[in-house]
């Protein structure tokens, strides 16, 4: 094959890191709408069921790796068709319920489109992986142009995380050739967290009916109330109102 003229390779270059920019704004978008239903549950409802949001942008490095073992062209066009792991958010909850209630909460939004979905959680992958992946499509509104843009959420409990952490990690070292006693243990630590997850859900509904069927609060000493809220936004408006542009003390 033809090696490219050096200054289309510059420009098809150009137009790949401006792609990937454009998947870094759509991961800026997501966990917006996610840091905001989270908030506004931690202070209207007294209870956050997202205890980490996360995300992580494709290196350059990867994405050119992949092209070539794929075969994917390496073009912007051919790596928005076929590449959907390029922007990755990752959402640790609380309990399994809480995993399909932002799940509902995040593509019932009017500018999230759901392209699919995977549910590891009903159905475990065979090495006992469990994780729920929605592959979602939301515009980003650029200064010449709207770009829509793929990003993969992924939503875990704190045990399936840390499962697929150590899994990961251990699938690096041994680089993917894992000795058979480590996969068998793998897949007991997968069974062991599932039975973990379905007691800490059992707990909390029982919790949860102690308490009238309201979810137990956050530490109260934590969360302001909408009053408190309010209190604190005014009064900082008055506090900068004491002063001009300049950082000047205003007189009369």
């Amino acid at each position: 094959m033809e090696s490219p003229h050096p200054d289309e390779l510059r420009a098809v270059m150009h137009e790949v890191r401006r792609l990937a920019l454009t998947y870094k704004f759509g991961i800026d978008e997501v966990m917006t709408k996610i840091g905001i239903l989270r908030d506004e549950l931690r202070h209207m409802q007294q209870y956050n069921p997202v205890e980490h949001v996360g995300s992580r942008l494709k290196s350059l490095d990867s994405i050119v790796a992949k092209c070539r073992r794929k075969g994917i062209p390496f073009t912007p066009e051919g790596i928005r068709k076929h590449m959907f792991d390029i922007a990755g958010v990752r959402v640790t909850c609380s309990f399994v319920s809480d995993i399909y209630h932002v799940r509902d909460m995040l593509i019932k939004q009017a500018d999230i489109t759901l392209l699919e979905e995977r549910d590891y959680i009903s159905t475990p992958k065979p090495n006992g992986y469990r994780s729920l992946h929605l592959i979602v499509q939301v515009p980003v509104f650029l200064s010449d142009r709207t770009e829509d843009v793929v990003v993969e959420v992924q939503l875990r409990t704190i045990a399936m995380d840390f499962w697929a952490s150590l899994e990961h990690k251990i699938y690096y070292k041994y680089q993917r050739d894992v000795p058979r006693h480590l996969i068998d243990s793998l897949k007991l630590a997968a069974d062991v967290a599932q039975s973990l997850d379905t007691s800490m859900e059992r707990i909390h509904e029982e919790v949860k009916q102690l308490s009238g069927g309201q979810e137990p609060a956050e530490r109260l000493d934590t969360i302001l109330s909408p009053d408190e809220i309010l209190r604190e936004f005014w009064s900082s408006r008055s506090e900068d109102a004491r002063f001009d542009d300049n950082g000047r003390e205003r007189r009369g």
